[in-house]
C-alpha cells in the first residue's frame, strides 16, 4: 500500500549480477547463484571458482548474513529513509551497496530497501540484492562482513543484558514473601467507576499549538488524581483509548493530548511529501510543553467548567508515555536534556559507528542548544509526581547527568525485540543511572517498539503494521494495564494497598510464554557489568563508565 505512495512500482527491473570486492579481488557472480547458496548451502560450479579466494568460514558466514532477518515493515522503512536520520543511514551502506557511477545511487538503494521489506521472507540482504533495480550491483564483502560482526556484537550483548535482567528478577522473586495473589483484586478486571469523555480544544498562541485533547472523567464524588498519557511519534490519542478507559474506571481522570508536529497527520505528510521529517527536533521542547499547557488550562477551568465541576486534583499527576511520549514522561518527571552527552555522542566519527537509530533522533536536539543558545531546557512540571515511560530514547538525549536529575518515582518499560530504541542503550543502562530509590525496570520478553501500542479509530487513516511486526499486542495492553494502575495507585492516588503489585513476583506470577515479563526494582552499571560476559562488560564500561 505504501509504495506507490514513494513511486515505487513492484515490477521493477531486478539485479542479475554481482561484482563482490574482497581484498584487491573483484568476482562477478550472477545473483541467482547467490541465491542458491544462500538458500540451499550448495556451491555451484560459477561459485566454486571463487572458492580458494574466500575462506570457507567466511563462505559460510556471508550465507548467513545473506539470510539474516530484521523485523521491520515496509512503512516504518519508508518512514526512516526519507528523513534526515535515513539519509545518513543509506550513506553508510552506500559504502557496502553500490551501482555503477552511470546509474542512481541513494534512490535504488532506497527502493530496494523498502521493496525488500515487504518480501516474504523480510529484510534481509539477499531481498535487498535480489530487489536492486539496476543490472548489476557492486557488493564489498569485506565491509559487509565487517557490518555483521558489529551488528552481531550488540545482539549479543542486548541478549545477555535482557538474561541478566530476568535472572535478577527471578531473585528478587525469590527474596521476598510474595502474598497470595489469588486472595488480592485483579487488576485486569475494569473499576467501578463510569466515566465520561470530552473531546477539549486547546490553543497556546504562544506557541501557535492548536492541542486537541481527550479528557475521561470519571463519576466519583471526590476529587480524582490525574493520568497524562503521551503518546509516541506518528500516533494520536485513540492508541491508547484501552489505558486510558481502564485508569478511568478505579477513578482516575486521564488527560490524552494529540502532539501536533509528531502525531499522525504529521506522518501522514511524510508519507504524502508534504513533510520531511516525521518530527521537528522543537518537539523536543514543545511536547512537555503540551501537557504543562493543558495542565494550565485544566487548573483554571476547574471551578468554573460544569464538565469538571472541582473534581481534578491537578497538584497529584502522573505521566506514561510510550516512544516519544517516554521521553515527554521523563523530562517532566525532572530528567534534562544534555547537551553535553549529544554533543559527544553526535560527533560524525561517533554516529558513523552506530547502529542505534534512535540516536539519529536524539541527536537533533542539539539544534535547540544552536537556535537558543544558553537557555535552560529544564521541563519539569512540579505537579507531576510519579511517570511511568514505555520504549524511552534516553541514552543521549539525557544521559546519565539528566536522568539523575529525576526524583520522583518512575517505571522504565523494555522490550526485549525493539529495533526503535534498542533495550540495552535506551532503557536497561538508562535504568541503572536513575538515582531514586523508587524506580522499577520492566522487561517485554519478545515485545517489540510497538506491542503497547492499542488500535487507532478507523477514521484516523493510521498505516496498520504487520502482526509480526508488532507481536502478542494483546499480551502487552494487559500487562500495561495491571502494572501501571498499581504504580499510578500507589504513589500518585496514595493507596499503598496497591504495593504487593508491584513487584518482581507478581511480575512472574502473570508472565506468559507468548510474552515473558519481569520486573526488577535495582540494577547499577556495575552490577550490570558483571552479569554480562567479560567482553560485553569492557564494552558497557567502555562508554558507559561506572561513577
Amino acid at each position: 500500500m505504501v509504495l506507490p505512495t514513494f513511486g515505487i512500482s513492484n515490477s521493477v527491473l531486478a539485479a542479475e549480477r554481482i561484482y563482490a570486492s574482497y581484498s584487491a579481488l573483484e568476482l562477478s557472480i550472477s545473483v541467482r547463484t547467490l541465491e542458491n547458496y544462500a538458500k540451499t548451502g550448495v556451491i555451484n560450479e560459477d561459485l566454486a571458482a571463487y572458492q580458494r579466494y574466500l575462506p570457507l568460514e567466511q563462505l559460510q558466514e556471508l550465507r548467513r548474513i545473506l539470510l539474516n532477518r530484521v523485523k521491520v515493515s515496509p512503512v516504518v522503512v519508508s518512514q526512516l529513509l526519507y528523513t534526515p536520520q535515513g539519509e545518513f543511514l543509506l550513506h553508510r551502506l552506500a559504502q557496502v551497496i553500490k551501482t555503477s557511477q552511470s546509474e542512481p545511487g541513494f534512490g535504488t538503494l532506497r527502493s530496494a530497501l523498502i521493496l525488500a521489506s515487504g518480501e516474504s521472507g523480510g529484510l534481509t540482504l539477499l531481498n535487498v540484492l535480489r530487489k536492486y533495480p539496476t543490472s548489476s550491483i557492486r557488493l564489498d564483502v569485506a565491509e559487509t562482513l565487517e557490518i555483521a560482526t558489529e551488528l552481531e556484537k550488540l545482539v549479543n550483548q542486548t541478549h545477555q543484558a535482557i538474561a541478566a535482567v530476568s535472572q535478577k528478577s527471578k531473585i528478587e522473586a525469590e527474596s521476598i514473601s510474595p502474598p497470595n495473589f489469588s486472595q488480592l483484586p485483579d487488576l485486569k478486571v475494569p473499576g467501578k467507576f463510569k466515566s465520561q469523555k470530552y473531546i477539549l480544544k486547546f490553543f497556546d498562541s504562544t506557541r501557535n499549538r492548536l492541542l486537541l485533547t481527550d479528557v475521561y472523567i470519571p463519576n466519583v464524588q471526590k476529587t480524582a488524581p490525574i493520568i497524562v498519557i503521551s503518546h509516541g511519534l506518528g500516533l494520536d490519542s485513540s492508541n491508547f483509548q484501552y489505558l486510558a478507559t481502564h485508569l478511568a474506571s478505579y477513578g482516575f481522570a486521564i488527560v490524552v493530548p494529540n502532539h501536533p508536529g509528531s502525531d499522525a497527520k504529521q506522518l501522514r505528510s511524510l508519507l504524502n511529501g508534504r513533510a520531511i521529517e516525521v518530527a521537528e527536533p522543537s518537539e523536543f521542547q514543545d511536547r512537555p510543553l503540551d501537557v504543562t499547557y493543558i495542565l494550565n488550562q485544566l487548573q483554571k477551568g476547574n471551578q468554573s467548567d460544569s464538565r469538571f465541576k472541582g473534581r481534578l486534583n491537578l497538584q497529584q499527576v502522573g505521566v506514561f508515555g510510550q516512544s516519544l511520549g517516554g521521553y515527554t514522561a521523563l523530562a517532566l518527571a525532572g530528567a534534562k536534556i544534555n547537551f553535553e552527552q549529544l554533543k559527544q555522542d553526535c560527533q560524525p566519527a561517533a554516529l558513523q559507528n552506530t547502529w542505534n537509530m534512535s540516536l539519529l533522533l536524539q541527536c537533533r536536539a542539539l539544534e535547540l542548544s544552536i537556535s537558543k543558545s544558553g537557555k535552560d531546557y529544564n521541563l519539569r512540571d512540579e505537579r507531576v509526581k510519579a511517570a511511568i515511560a514505555v520504549n524511552p530514547i534516553t541514552s543521549s538525549i539525557f544521559g546519565k547527568a539528566g536522568l539523575s536529575q529525576i526524583k520522583t518515582p518512575v517505571m522504565i518499560v523494555s522490550s526485549s525485540d525493539d529495533t526503535v530504541a534498542p533495550a540495552l542503550s535506551e532503557q536497561i543502562l538508562p535504568f541503572s543511572w536513575l538515582a531514586n530509590s523508587q524506580k522499577y525496570l520492566v522487561m517485554l520478553e519478545g515485545g517489540t517498539h510497538f506491542s503497547t501500542i492499542g488500535n487507532a479509530n478507523p477514521a484516523n487513516q493510521q498505516v496498520a503494521l504487520p502482526a509480526d511486526m508488532i507481536g502478542d499486542a494483546s499480551q502487552a495492553r494487559h500487562y500495561m494495564n495491571v502494572l501501571s494502575l498499581p504504580f499510578f495507585q500507589t504513589y500518585i492516588a496514595g493507596k499503598p494497598q496497591y504495593t504487593p503489585y508491584l513487584n518482581a513476583a507478581y511480575t512472574q506470577s502473570i508472565s506468559t510464554k507468548s510474552l515473558g515479563l519481569s520486573l526488577v526494582k535495582s540494577l547499577n552499571t556495575t552490577e550490570l557489568a558483571q552479569l554480562l560476559d567479560i567482553k560485553g562488560a569492557k564494552l558497557v564500561k567502555k562508554k558507559f563508565p561506572t561513577p
